[in-house]
């Protein structure tokens, strides 16, 4: 016998937050061996800390001597759900995963949201799973690795300063300060309408919204830092690079958004930036030994910068995406 326990991060006890932590290693060690794993520090928070207006609901899968051999988590976004299912090593294809899934899936079913995302690493179990429960692939990215201990620093200086003529690069530990917001925001509004693919990924367009998701990223012990591109002229942002190095696995830092404003591309901004960036981090986060970053498959001036920089690909992960109505329907939910 199993059963389907919902727990709450902000007031769990120390022992479900470590039987997360503990499954969810196993699973890195069986299905992505060489995954930094997570460790103890601000876990409550990265759990319990979300965007105003956001939710998340996390659940256990036990068996009857009260082992924990599964967790799911979803994340109500603005529009969507995106979920997040671990079964432990030893336990699958017992229909563990599908029991979570169908707690997920009434979560967001009740809470009114139309689809369901998921990201999902090539060559694991997921990729299989998630299809069966009538997930659609929607898009795949290749995510590239960065070892520091490989980088050539001398290089890396001489990338740092090659820009045209007529931009400065700025960096800002812990992100950008509260009068360049609007600025900042406005350089991603500007390149928001180039992808139309349901964003999974933490990314904000206005002011407001930004100095939000900075400030809930401090909360859950993720610390960003920020390069931009400065146009002396006008003073607007011609580019922007975000990296942030998380508590639970300061080894390894993700990259999130790069942005060049259209206007100004062709002058070397997004090697320039991300090469600063790659000089700043390797004092500020003295743990850190890689960086990874994904790119879509067809952004190709993007992985030419990368590959520049030394990232080596990796793997593929892949989004998939499914109608709730529809899930429900076939897990017999409704």
């Amino acid at each position: 016998m199993v059963r389907v326990r919902e727990w709450e991060p902000a007031k769990a006890p120390g022992h479900d937050l470590e039987a997360w932590r503990r499954l969810y290693n196993e699973m890195l060690a069986a299905d992505l061996p060489g995954e930094p794993h997570w460790r103890a520090e601000r876990l409550r928070e990265y759990f319990a800390v979300t965007m105003p207006g956001e939710a998340r609901a996390d659940w256990f899968l036990e068996d009857d001597s009260g082992e924990v051999i599964g967790v799911a988590g979803l994340r109500l976004l603005d529009e969507i759900g995106v979920m997040e299912i671990y079964v432990h090593p030893g336990r699958r294809r017992a229909g563990a995963g599908r029991t979570l899934a169908a707690a997920c899936v009434r979560r967001a079913y009740e809470s009114g949201r139309s689809v369901l995302g998921a990201e999902v690493a090539a060559g694991t179990p997921g990729t299989l799973f998630y299809p069966s429960l009538g997930f659609r692939l929607s898009s795949v990215e290749e995510r590239n690795l960065l070892d520091l201990a490989t980088v050539d620093w001398g290089r890396m200086r001489e990338h740092a300063t090659r820009t045209g003529s007529g931009y400065t690069i700025e960096y800002f530990p812990g992100g950008p300060p509260d009068d360049l917001l609007p600025a900042y925001a406005l350089a991603k509004q500007v390149v928001q309408g180039e992808d139309d693919d349901i964003e999974l990924s933490p990314s904000s367009y206005s002011a407001g919204r930004l100095a939000d998701s900075l400030a809930v990223l401090h909360a859950r012990g993720l610390t960003p830092y920020v390069v931009c591109a400065v146009h002396n002229r006008s003073g607007a942002i011609a580019g922007l690079t975000e990296v942030v190095a998380p508590a639970q696995h300061p080894e390894r830092a993700d990259q999130y958004d790069t942005v060049v404003v259209p206007a100004h591309r062709g002058y070397g901004l997004g090697l320039a930036m991300k090469a600063r960036m790659l000089l700043e981090l390797r004092s500020a986060v003295p743990e850190l030994r890689d960086v990874q970053t994904w790119t879509a498959m067809e952004n190709e001036p993007m992985a030419r910068v990368n590959a520049e920089l030394g990232f080596q690909p990796d793997r593929q992960w892949y989004e998939y995406e499914a109608d709730v109505a529809e899930l429900a329907r076939s897990l017999r939910i409704e």
